[in-house]
């Protein structure tokens, strides 16, 4: 099963650069998975796209609720952020080792507790987690 970062959602849903590429990418994927905390981060992307006018409110809506749609289908595997995420993310961050961000520790940490592949565009987020030696697939 592949766990989807925030980048490769928004790059599924919204036109970006990579969008081609991930659309093939996903096409080839068995299973795929996401997390709360993913569900938020995708939401407020779009929520910034709107308001810095890259793309319209109507299409903002149409994508929130394609998203949701296939959120309700079981397209994805939801992976709820427990204890144990928080505490890996937390212990990566404090080895002083990478520039990792809280939000991205904690995609790392899910993506590593659940024996997971991470597939990312975030070039950050891949780096740290080849650090991490996390299995990771950059896009």
């Amino acid at each position: 099963m592949c766990y989807l970062d925030t980048s490769v959602l928004v790059a599924y849903y919204c036109p970006e650069p990579l969008s081609q590429q991930v659309q093939a990418f996903l096409g080839q994927q068995g299973k795929l998975a996401i997390s709360s905390l993913t569900e938020v981060e995708f939401f407020s992307s779009v929520a910034r796209k709107v308001r810095m006018g890259e793309i319209e409110k109507s299409d903002g809506n149409r994508i929130l609720a394609k998203f949701t749609a296939h959120a309700e289908t079981g397209i994805f595997t939801m992976i709820t952020v427990e204890n144990q995420h928080w505490r890996l993310a937390r212990g990566w961050i404090s080895l002083f080792s990478t520039p990792l961000k809280t939000l991205d520790a904690l995609h790392l940490a899910i993506a590593s507790a659940e024996n997971l592949q991470l597939a990312t565009s975030d070039k950050p987020l891949y780096q740290a987690a080849t650090a991490l030696d996390v299995n990771v697939y950059k896009l």
